[in-house]
């Protein structure tokens, strides 16, 4: 049965990835829209790129909705210097014809969970839309069949301080909220996405697809695997989003594990850290399904195989 869902976003390179994987899984996923938030880009930027994915995915049947400026009570962050000015740098599109709807995200999120049932919200951003549309209509946390997140990390650390993931340290107050509302959680954490490693090989496989869609990953990700190698070393960048909708089409891919996890929201030394209580020590009710392993290898023939089905 096609899963309903949300995809809320960033864009980013990686969550460009996460919403062609999504819109390439037709008989999987029922998209029923996508909204922006300010993240990786300003939230001009982020509209503009979902625009963007939709047209070259051939999809614009699927409508945008434009969403936050900025997080709940912080000045936003973003990281141009990882995504480019852009948020998407690496390929050459032109400007999106297709228009943003007229409903905001939080009015579209609202409204949508309040009459579909079972609905999926796929969170790949900082969780600032959420939060707002909790804090609107509180009922919608018992309506959400599940909200998959890609966001914080537990035995990584953080990538954005040495203990805060980026999606949760641009809006860390919204991720408590979200956290703390009793809908039904996995999480997607450095952890897991630290080992779905965008190697050259597994780039090349984008491109010897032939298709616009291969190329535009290829090209991507060509750009954005300098960061991470730069930095830390490693053989290519980390994609971090894909992991969410992955997780919709193959769960088996994964291994983790029920636990509970808080969000600090006080310390300026410590904010937005995700406090994982993976063995148990606090005796706090679990309250996250947190991932830890991934076959990465099937990880990348689900991203190759789907995205091949783009023309």
């Amino acid at each position: 049965m096609r899963q309903k869902i949300i995809i809320d976003t960033d864009p980013g390179q990686d969550d460009a990835v996460a919403i062609l994987l999504a819109l390439a899984s037709p008989d999987d996923l029922d998209v029923l829209g996508i909204t922006s938030v300010a993240g990786n880009v300003p939230i001009s930027s982020t509209t503009r790129n979902c625009l963007m994915l939709v047209e070259l995915a051939r999809r614009t049947e699927i409508p945008v909705f434009r969403g936050s400026a900025g997080p709940l009570a912080r000045d936003l962050v973003t990281a141009e210097h990882v995504h480019g000015p852009t948020g998407i740098d690496g390929i050459d599109r032109p400007a999106p014809t297709t228009q943003v709807a007229e409903a905001s995200a939080v009015d579209f999120i609202i409204e949508t969970l309040m009459t579909i049932d079972e609905v999926v919200v796929c969170t790949l951003g900082p969780l600032t839309n959420i939060a707002h549309a909790l804090t609107e209509e509180p009922r919608i946390a018992a309506r959400i069949k599940q909200l998959i997140l890609m966001g914080g990390g537990h035995f990584e650390g953080g990538n954005t301080t040495p203990v805060a993931e980026f999606n949760i340290y641009v809006d860390p107050q919204a991720a408590a909220q979200v956290f703390a509302s009793g809908i039904p959680l996995v999480m997607m954490p450095l952890d897991v996405t630290h080992r779905a490693i965008a190697t050259p090989s597994r780039i090349d496989a984008f491109r010897h697809l032939g298709t616009p869609p291969g190329d535009a990953v290829a090209g991507m990700l060509d750009f954005y695997h300098r960061h991470d190698i730069e930095r830390y070393g490693m053989p290519g960048g980390p994609l971090h989003d894909p992991t969410v909708i992955a997780y919709l089409l193959d769960p088996g891919l994964f291994t983790g594990r029920y636990v509970n996890v808080e969000i600090e929201t006080q310390s300026a030394l410590t904010m937005g850290t995700t406090v994982v209580d993976w063995w148990g020590v606090t005796k706090r009710p679990a309250n996250c399904l947190v991932m830890r392993g991934l076959d990465a290898d099937g990880f990348y023939h689900l991203l190759v195989e789907r995205i091949g089905r783009l023309r």
